[in-house]
């Protein structure tokens, strides 16, 4: 209720110019103590009503020092209640000036622009209440009085108008400064939140997405902490890159990575997987961890992953032969399925979110093993995989921190995409490259397509080939 009436004391000054609730609550009574004095001098009210005005003007100023100790540590809550009790007293003034018209109105507009000041609607209305109860209280106190219609002195009216038309002019005054303040201060907050949302989207360039997003949402602690999970680990590069950086110029070599790069990222993500980074051409992603969909679904869709990954190279080499590049471009992955730690890793200063172990180290040796094109998966991440993948055994190898020889395994393609229902269609020789996936020709192209292949193949039947 008290966060609701009113709002901490702020003083005067150049920093801070809105009206202070005590000084608002002095105003008031005021205003009233003043209404009742005119009342009384002019012989409209009776003359044992001339306690009131003295009562209207020390009664604020002896409840606001003897509140003090407890509004320095309870300031809401103790605003609040003395804005309830000036309320109730207001009741009373009513019933002592007998609810003639002219001051009851008055004085009521005083209440309301008061309380509405201090705790908007929902203030006015618990006031409101507590105006009721003053009223009762004050009927039970001095009895029912004569209901005054009369009219009061010119001079009374006058007086009282231009006093409580100040007080509300004042009031509302330092209202519209405190909206406009809000304002600008709203103004100020969401130029920083868009600012702050520009930053966070650029740093989120520099996390995985999966990370950045638990970090965002408070799943994530930022500090130093790892643990262990079992994870689908995988690593690919690009055979013969050393090679071809020599030949190239850094400006081509760059858009090459980057362009590399960028489409291998968008497959990754399309999986969910978490990229941990790249190193030269080589890249490091692992599946599970933030977020798991199960230890079978994360093999898999990392396996997924590596097969689009090596249909998109097909696609790749031909954009790539625009940068001079006559060798064909060939990437091997090894994926690997283990128990590894994953976390942030580093100092305090600076953390890398990353992951380590011997499981890691196994399926980078099985890319580094591969041929060119050649997915290789440990026996672990086989035995996930086996039924919604084609694999063909490919014996087995000895890997260092390893007792006993290692299977693996070679990735044919989704068992789905085998056979007459085959969706994927690919051949590849010197003079000739086919790259086609008929799930994602659509409708209104599919007659450009065969225009394209009939033409191709009428033109090498006619072309004589020695």
């Amino acid at each position: 209720m008290g966060q609701n009436l009113t709002y901490e004391f702020a003083p005067l000054d150049e920093e801070n110019d809105d009206l202070p609730p005590q000084l608002v609550r002095f105003l008031a009574y005021f205003v009233a103590a003043l209404i009742f004095g005119t009342g009384f001098l002019t012989e409209f009210f009776s003359a044992s009503l001339w306690w009131v005005a003295p009562l209207a003007i020390a009664y604020p100023l002896i409840s606001q020092l003897l509140s003090k100790p407890f509004s320095e540590k309870y300031t809401l809550i103790t605003n609040a209640t003395l804005v309830i009790i000036d309320s109730a007293m207001c009741g009373g003034a009513f019933v002592l000036m007998a609810f003639n018209p002219v001051p009851t109105v008055l004085l009521f507009l005083v209440l309301s622009a008061s309380t509405m000041s201090l705790g908007g609607l929902r203030g006015w209305l618990i006031c409101l209440g507590a105006l009721l109860i003053g009223i009762a209280a004050a009927l039970i106190i001095f009895g029912v009085p004569v209901i005054n219609a009369g009219m009061p002195p010119i001079f009374f009216i006058a007086l009282t108008s231009v006093v409580s038309t100040v007080f509300l002019t004042v009031l509302s005054y330092y209202s519209y400064k405190r909206a406009r303040s809000l304002l600008e201060a709203q103004h100020e907050l969401r130029s920083r939140q868009k600012d702050s949302a520009s930053l966070s989207r650029k740093l989120a360039k520099y996390l995985p997405p999966q990370v950045w997003g638990s970090i965002f949402s408070g799943q994530t602690e930022v500090r130093l902490e790892t643990q262990r999970k079992k994870l689908t680990v995988f690593f690919s590069d690009i055979k013969g890159f050393s090679e071809i950086s020599e030949e190239l110029q850094p400006e081509a070599l760059t858009d090459l990575l980057n362009s590399y790069f960028t489409e291998m990222s968008r497959i990754a993500m399309k999986y969910g997987g978490t990229i941990d980074k790249f190193v030269g051409d080589a890249i490091l992603i692992f599946f599970g961890d933030p977020t798991s969909r199960g230890q079978k679904q994360d093999a898999v869709a990392c396996v997924a992953m590596a097969i689009e990954m090596r249909k998109k190279m097909k696609i790749m080499r031909q954009k790539w032969s625009s940068y001079g590049i006559n060798k064909p471009l060939q990437i091997r992955m090894g994926v690997n399925t283990g128990y590894c730690t994953v976390g942030n890793f580093g100092a305090e200063s600076r953390m890398d979110y990353t992951i380590i172990g011997k499981e890691v180290n196994l399926a980078s040796r099985l890319e580094s093993v591969a041929q060119p094109n050649e997915i290789l998966i440990s026996e672990s991440t086989y035995n996930l995989v086996r039924d919604t993948i084609m694999c063909r055994d490919r014996g087995q190898i000895n890997v260092k921190g390893f007792t006993k020889s290692v299977p693996i395994y070679d990735i044919v393609d989704h068992r789905k995409e085998l056979g007459a229902a085959q969706s994927f269609v690919e051949c590849e020789l010197d003079g000739f490259s086919m790259y086609v996936d008929i799930d994602k020709i659509r409708n209104y192209d599919k007659d450009r397509v065969i225009e394209a292949l009939e033409s191709a193949s009428k033109r090498v039947r006619d072309k004589l080939i020695v």
